[in-house]
């Protein structure tokens, strides 16, 4: 009865101490930067694809960046990144979050901003 004890507290442990991660995709479009353009037809090319990153930690639930100051800061700097000149555009950007667990008491989420640069002709 012994080693089922000892059994049991071996595999409490090993899955309290062990990270879990978990990812996410806004589907939704709440960018500042939005524009209406026609691309039915062949009057734009890709300049090319940009990508950001942001981080956030948590420690027992403190510290780090809301969900939304998260989003603005990596979309703010996915703008800079695209470093738009003259008829460029920014396009199908699509916002990621993934998020890491260890112990229920650290927590780090990334969000992450991709997008496209088409410039008009």
């Amino acid at each position: 009865m012994k080693i089922y004890k000892i059994f049991a507290m071996l595999l409490c442990v090993i899955v309290l101490a062990t990270g879990c991660g978990i990812g996410g995709q806004s589907t939704y479009n709440l960018n500042t930067t939005q524009t209406t353009v026609v691309l039915q037809d062949n009057n734009f090319d890709i300049v090319k694809s940009v990508k950001a990153e942001s981080t956030a930690t948590y420690i027992c639930g403190i510290g780090g960046l809301s969900k939304e100051s998260l989003r603005q800061n990596v979309v703010s700097m996915l703008t800079k990144e695209a470093n738009l000149k003259g008829s460029q555009a920014l396009t199908n950007v699509t916002i990621n979050y993934h998020y890491e667990t260890f112990l229920f008491v650290y927590q780090k989420v990334t969000c992450t901003a991709e997008g496209t640069v088409v410039q008009f002709k």
